[in-house]
């Protein structure tokens, strides 16, 4: 594992604390957790962005091997 030492300003520096105390953890885990919680919320947005694009058809069309063959001439 990995270990990053990042500046947090003051304002996160208590709230990480505070949610640290309240969970029982230590701040390392709080950090993780809130990371993971990020990546998720990241994916759910490209998911419902990708849906979005769907439904007002901007799809991409076509043979991939086509495309692929094209642009590698």
């Amino acid at each position: 594992m990995t270990t990053l030492s990042v500046p947090l300003p003051a304002h996160l520096e208590e709230l990480v604390k505070n949610l640290a105390k309240q969970r029982g953890s230590n701040k390392a885990e709080v950090v993780r957790h809130a990371l993971e919680l990020l990546a998720e919320e990241e994916a759910v947005q490209a998911v419902l962005i990708a849906e979005q694009e769907l439904r007002d058809g901007k799809l991409l069309k076509g043979d991939l091997r086509k495309l692929a063959k094209k642009l590698s001439q």
